[in-house]
This record gives structure tokens, sequence and C-alpha cells, in this order.
């Protein structure tokens, strides 16, 4: 029985012990929690897609509360969130435009030709690096859809063999960008409408051989603008959309009607 109660009262002595040190070793190394930090992972939309650079949201929330990235780093949140985030902060946040995603091709299965039923694995990025070519260009879309697999908005779809962006959906996270092996997707402001979609840099009579929506670099939308805001380079057409004021005359002129105006949002 004696041995019972001193085994015990041994026992309580030592949990003491333990919980004292516990207690101590909690307050001196305790981890300082910026309450910032909480309160600007609220305002973030939890998309987690890593298109502000960092690895999610959480990231970012702290990365902002250390000073270490600005307040309107959420591409996807816009102009409202990245406001929230200032008013946390104690700054104000920069207006940001919303960025949607275009594909730069018109390669549809009308204008170009398949060279052949390809019955592989549905993804581009493994397509390219097994070396193969599904159409006569080289620079086009296959079509296989990595990006809209890619895309967490359901904003991308293939259509007639080449993706297509729903600019409504769009939360220009650039996603779909990334996954693209061949680098047809680009984001550009939502307010500017005039888009180049072709990528092939051969020159123009190679162009129509292998698609009759191409670019053939005849230069004819860029005598046609009056601001500056289009030229040739490396017989491709390709917009300076800081000096676009989105007349249309380049789109209206181009002969292969590969200079077009999407629909505003």
């Amino acid at each position: 029985m004696i041995t019972i109660i001193i085994t015990t009262l041994v026992i309580a002595a030592i949990g003491m012990v333990v919980g004292v040190g516990l207690v101590f070793a909690g307050d001196k190394f305790k981890v300082e929690v910026d309450q910032r930090e909480s309160a600007v992972r609220e305002c973030l939309p939890g998309n987690n897609c890593g298109a502000c650079g960092f690895a999610g949201c959480d990231a970012l929330a702290a990365a902002i509360a250390k000073g270490e990235a600005p307040v309107n780093a959420c591409p996807v949140g816009g102009a409202p969130v990245a406001q929230k985030v200032g008013e946390i902060m104690g700054t104000s946040a920069e207006a940001t435009e919303r960025k949607v995603a275009f594909v730069r091709c018109k390669g549809s299965c009308d204008v170009t030709h398949n060279q052949g039923h390809y019955i592989g694995i549905q993804d581009c990025r493994s397509a390219v690096l097994a070396g193969l070519n599904l159409t006569d260009c080289g620079y086009g879309c296959l079509g296989l859809g990595s990006c809209a697999t890619a895309c967490p908005q359901d904003a991308i779809q293939v259509v007639d063999g080449v993706a297509m962006v729903n600019r409504k959906r769009c939360i220009g996270c650039g996603l779909c960008a990334k996954a693209c092996p061949r680098g047809l997707i680009e984001l550009v402001p939502a307010s500017k409408r005039v888009i180049v979609q072709c990528s092939n840099h051969d020159r123009g009579p190679l162009v129509k051989k292998v698609c009759t929506a191409g670019c053939i670099g005849c230069m004819l939308c860029t005598k046609q603008c009056e601001f500056d805001a289009i030229h040739v380079t490396g017989n491709l057409a390709q917009v300076n959309y800081d000096n676009c004021t989105q007349c249309g005359k380049c789109a209206q002129k181009c002969p292969a009607k590969v200079i077009t105006l999407p629909p505003a949002n």
C-alpha cells in the first residue's frame, strides 16, 4: 500500500515538473502570430492557384504581412481584394486592371489540316515531348486540352481543335498559360480586345500553305494604325496595348481576318 502511494506521489511530482517545463518552454519559444496575416488571408479568394507567384493564399498572406509582397499581388481578386488588403496593411493599393487569357491561334479544323488521327495521351505537353505535330502548322494549338485541364474556372474549351477562352469566366490566374507547352496563351488587360490570333513566324507563303487563317506579315495593319499600336516583328503582327485605342481599323484591314475583337465583357 505504501509502495502504491509513493509511486503515485512520484508520478504526480514528475507530472507537475513536466507541466511547468512545458509552460515555460511554450512561453519561451512561442511564435508570435501577426494578426494582419490572418486578416489578409480572410480577404484572399482561396483559389490557391499560385498565379501570384507564391505556393498558395496562405503563403501570399504571410508575405504581404511581412512586407515581402504588395497588397495587390493577387491577380484573381483584382482591385476589390487589393483595396481590402491595403486597408488592413495601412497602405493604398494601386489600381490593377483585371486580365484575361487569349489563345494566339485561330487554326481550327476548317483552316488547317490534321496530319492524322491522334489517339494517344490527351495532353499537349506529352505530345510535344514525344515530338508530335498534329496539324500542318508547327506553331499552332495542339488541341489536346492541357490548358482546359489546368483552368480552375472551366473557362477554356477546345472547339474544332483550338482552345477557346470564355472571357467572362476567366479570372486571369495564368495557369493555362503555364500549361501550354507552345506558349500560345497570353494574359492581356480585359479592356483591351484587339488580339492577333496567330503565332506563326514563317513568311507569308509558307503560312498560307499550312493555315488559311494565319498572319502573313503583310503590314496592312501597321499602315492602317494611327497610334503606332501594332507592328510586324518576325513576320507576325503584335499589338502594343499601351498605345492601342481599340478602334478596330487593323482588324477591318487584315486580309486573313487573324486580328479580331472578342465581345466586350
